[in-house]
């Protein structure tokens, strides 16, 4: 769910400021599917190749905000069917890729030692993104999808590098109050 993260500052006062909440919005392009035909399927996409027991090295926190409203990351992104759910998880499925979400909570599980970017991530999910698309949308004049890393702008999103608990926020549209930390679950 986008704007779901709390801030990851362990050390802030439990009265300090808080992030803004920024509504989901409505209609499939803000609940895209969490998979496109490669993973379906079990194919390799670019370097990536789908595999089982992939141990988890470290996780990241993305964000998606369109039009002023959160897009979802969905659970399952990177991980072929068929899938075990519990409610909203998934829990496993057929193999995993080195870049997959197991919860709609953005975090997503990075299992290689290569750098991996977020145009990797897009591209295991099967979504468009580039410096004027992002999921289901195009920027309309303006700035066009703007990344932030930890509340910094960061350049081309599509070479935005996942590491160890980043909080990675994607717009296109409005702007949107951005937060540079997330308060990862403890043991991630």
């Amino acid at each position: 769910m986008a704007g779901c993260g709390g801030s990851g500052d362990r050390s802030r006062p439990a009265d300090g400021p808080r992030p803004v909440p920024i509504p989901t919005g409505v209609g499939p392009r803000f609940l895209p599917p969490s998979y496109g035909s490669a993973v379906a399927h079990a194919a390799p996409v670019a370097r990536s190749r789908c595999r089982r027991g992939e141990r988890r090295l470290f996780v990241a926190h993305v964000e998606l905000f369109a039009r002023g409203r959160g897009v979802v990351v969905p659970a399952g992104i990177g991980v072929a069917p068929p899938r075990r759910r519990s409610g909203a998880f998934v829990r496993s499925g057929r193999c995993e890729y080195p870049l997959r979400t197991h919860a709609p909570t953005g975090v997503v599980e990075v299992a290689t030692r290569q750098p991996a970017t977020l145009g990797d991530l897009f591209a295991i999910w099967g979504q468009p993104l580039s410096r004027r698309r992002l999921a289901g949308f195009a920027a309309r004049g303006g700035p066009g999808v703007r990344a932030f890393v930890d509340g910094a702008p960061a350049g081309d999103p599509r070479a935005v590098r996942l590491r160890p608990h980043a909080q990675i926020v994607l717009v296109v549209g409005p702007p949107v109050p951005v937060h540079g930390s997330y308060r990862f679950p403890l043991g991630e």
